[in-house]
């Protein structure tokens, strides 16, 4: 076994703390990367503190995950020592349903395994995640990242980047969409770029006016400050596509009536509880309200070439691993820019 070193919840809401642990030798068709960089996202909150429900712990969390190949096994063909290399949000799947035959490894019927918090696909063997200095993965379910990149900036588009890039491509966004991206954070900024580098008109739909200089600089062509009526009025039956990132409780229905005929509303975000949606909001203007989870594997690889030849990036603030606990209490309070990302070497 491999002697691992990293950070782990050991119990829910529990600060996280240095835990060492192993994982599997190099099989024939695995990949072992030592981890440089390993970004924050906020699902890593709510499962550390077992706020959806049945966290495992000890957990070491992690999914948006950048480093070097540093060795491969025999039958391994897509990578080889010093190749830079990524690991997202998933590292298994059953590969033979319906869902994983099509490339939606996220959807799989039978059993997708989480990168953390999640069993492998013996249903036993616990998952431990990027905040950690190894990890070893199965060649299918790691990603190839250009040398083009900043590579700490490209560590949150393996969940940041993925989870906006694949509605986007999903409901064929391009010129002559309006496009409004809900809530201007870790998953909002990446839709700001990747909609605008696709041609559509973005607009920001913010409750901070703050945030309107940032919006325009990501790339934004409008800004609509949500609390003040006459701007919300001003896009009403106005917008073809709407990315809701918005983790926290907020009316849907509001955001329903900016979109027009046929105009589809993708959640992205996890508030703690379920939207109640007026039904007329949809029937009225023949909408749509949709879901979206991460991306497939290849979907993924997909992202990650557009971002190389767009020179598309997070923005990012790197921490020390030290500072992981005092990192979650300031996402919190929305006091990031955009996207936490941790320095490995800092372990």
């Amino acid at each position: 076994m491999i002697q691992v070193k990293g950070y782990a919840a050991p119990q829910a809401k529990a600060p996280l703390a240095p835990f060492n642990f192993e994982r599997r030798e190099v099989g024939p068709f695995d990949v072992q990367i030592e981890i440089q960089y390993c970004g924050v996202c906020h699902s890593d909150i709510h499962q550390v503190r077992d706020e959806w429900g049945g966290s495992i712990f000890p957990m070491v969390p992690g999914h948006e995950i950048v480093g070097k190949v540093i060795k491969v096994g025999e039958k391994v063909t897509g990578f080889k020592a010093g190749d830079l290399a990524g690991v997202g949000c998933l590292v298994d799947s059953c590969r033979t349903c319906s869902s994983c035959v099509q490339g939606y490894e996220q959807y799989c019927e039978v059993h997708w395994v989480g990168t953390y918090n999640s069993v492998e696909m013996d249903m036993k063997t616990p998952t431990y995640g990027g905040y950690s200095n190894q990890i070893v993965v199965d060649e299918s379910f790691v990603l190839s990242i250009s040398d083009k990149l900043d590579l700490k900036r490209v560590a949150p588009l393996l969940c940041a980047g993925i989870t906006t890039y694949s509605p986007l491509k999903e409901w064929k966004i391009g010129k002559g969409h309006k496009v409004g991206v809900l809530g201007l954070g870790g998953l909002g900024h990446m839709a700001v770029k990747l909609a605008a580098s696709m041609g559509a008109e973005v607009t920001v739909l913010s409750t901070s006016p703050s945030k309107e200089k940032d919006a325009k600089d990501l790339g934004a062509h409008k800004f609509v400050v949500t609390k003040e009526e006459e701007q919300l009025k001003g896009v009403t039956n106005y917008f073809d596509f709407i990315i809701d990132t918005v983790s926290a409780e907020h009316d849907l229905n509001v955001y329903l009536n900016l979109l027009r005929l046929n105009g589809t509303m993708v959640l992205l975000g996890v508030p703690p509880e379920s939207p109640k949606i007026q039904t007329f909001n949809l029937i009225a203007k023949r909408r749509r309200l949709a879901g979206s989870l991460i991306g497939g594997i290849k979907e993924t690889q997909e992202m990650l070439d557009y971002c190389a030849e767009h020179n598309i990036m997070s923005d990012v603030e790197i921490v020390s691993m030290n500072q992981i606990n005092e990192a979650y209490e300031r996402m919190l309070k929305g006091d990031v820019h955009y996207r936490f990302v941790i320095d490995m070497a800092t372990l």
